[in-house]
């Protein structure tokens, strides 16, 4: 049993971001195989239960492989859901598609009506993680199962919205008690995680399992008519949130001005939260920045493919999928120095010595002068690192599910 809490959550809120992506992955997958397969969804009502057969056609809505599309929204979504119409006709979707649903308290009567007792719930979005649901798993014979992508906000709380991390600490706490077996995208993410655990009174048993790296394939006639692949040019991408530290590479650009005609960096991402001066200074639209938001997946790699490189900054990370998929496209990846970046990149990845502005400025500005043709050795520093397969992780968790 699927956890899709998130992927519903984030119906009509643009690009997938590095969660949603891994949700997605796990329905794919798990659609293509054999066997009896459910998905739990929570909604703005309760819970709502679907079979195999629901799953394929919320996969094909979410996703758009057909032109179908949400139906229409009912009174009950229309009254819960407010001022979000595409949420509205996806929770309607849902009640008409599933097998059964149920307000929070009736969720264990609903599992044992439908679900075998050696059923596995999976959850891997950071979402819908709610004692109630880890005890009416358990409740029928069930496991639980949970993917922690890091604990950066336990970490760091100080980059946060107010309220996150007190959300996000509870959540963890749930898993801690709760949770037959945790999935760990790195050991870094690991080790951070139980740390938190330890103090909380118990460490669930747990593998590392590293997430698959793929990548669409390059649509240049996707680019912007604005985007000129033909001068040099660097992209970062992430979500403009504190941790991302995107106001390095504005530093690095406004002294790149002063010096002359800097190349073009783009920022593909959405506006986080908590970076208000940072979204200042890109209103303000410095020289040689170019913000995008909204590409398409076949865009972006055509973007990232013909970047003189990859820039991440980042003060922190528990896997890092964007650098992993830049340096499968053949691009290089300028990249702080973190446990996580090392554990899956190794030596691939250029590290500018320090997180300070001058190594990044050098950095840049002796990629940015590379003659044309010379980039031989796209990866930088060290040899070519053999990149996680999401066949590889999918072996690794359902083998103990």
């Amino acid at each position: 049993m699927l956890d899709l809490s998130r992927s519903v959550s984030r119906v009509g809120r643009g690009p997938l971001t590095g969660i949603d992506r891994v949700e997605a992955a796990y329905l794919g997958h798990l659609l293509a195989e054999p066997g009896e397969l459910f998905g739990l969804v929570r909604t703005s009502l309760g819970q709502v239960l679907l079979d195999k057969a629901g799953m394929r056609r919320m996969h094909a809505r979410i996703y758009g492989e057909s032109d179908s599309g949400w139906g229409p929204a009912d009174l009950l979504s229309r009254v819960l859901v407010k001022n979000n119409p595409i949420r509205q006709r996806a929770e309607s979707d849902l009640r008409r598609m599933c097998i059964g649903r149920s307000r929070r308290s009736g969720l264990a009567a609903l599992l044992a009506r439908h679900l075998p007792s050696d059923v596995t719930w999976l959850n891997v979005g950071h979402t819908n993680l709610d004692p109630r649901i880890f005890a009416a798993v358990k409740a029928i014979g069930g496991r639980t199962q949970v993917l922690v992508h890091d604990v950066i906000p336990l970490d760091h709380p100080e980059w946060q919205r107010p309220g996150t991390v007190e959300r996000f600490r509870e959540r963890m706490r749930t898993v801690a008690r709760h949770a037959d077996l945790v999935v760990y995208n790195s050991g870094h993410s690991r080790a951070c995680a139980e740390n938190h655990f330890r103090g909380w009174g118990r460490v669930p048993p747990a593998i590392v399992a590293h997430l698959g790296v793929t990548v669409a394939t390059p649509d240049r006639q996707a680019l912007p008519a604005s985007v000129d692949l033909s001068q040099p040019f660097f992209v970062t991408i992430g979500t403009i949130e504190p941790r991302k530290n995107h106001a390095l590479l504005l530093d690095v650009w406004e002294k790149l001005a002063q010096a002359g005609g800097p190349p073009t960096l783009y920022v593909i991402g959405t506006r986080g939260w908590n970076n208000d001066a940072v979204f200042r200074r890109l209103d303000a639209r410095p020289p040689g920045v170019v913000e995008l938001t909204g590409l398409e997946d076949g865009a972006m790699s055509a973007l990232v493919a013909h970047a003189r490189a990859a820039l991440f900054p980042s003060l922190a990370e528990g896997f890092g999928l964007p650098a992993c998929e830049s340096v499968m496209l053949g691009t290089r990846v300028v990249a702080t120095d973190l446990p996580a970046t090392r554990e899956i990149l190794g030596q691939v990845p250029i590290y500018p010595r320090g997180p300070d502005l001058y190594p990044w400025l050098q950095t840049i500005k002796d990629l940015t002068e590379e003659p044309p043709g010379t980039r031989a050795q796209q990866t930088g520093q060290g040899p070519a690192v053999a990149l996680p397969k999401w066949s590889e992780h999918f072996n690794k968790v359902l083998s103990v599910s």
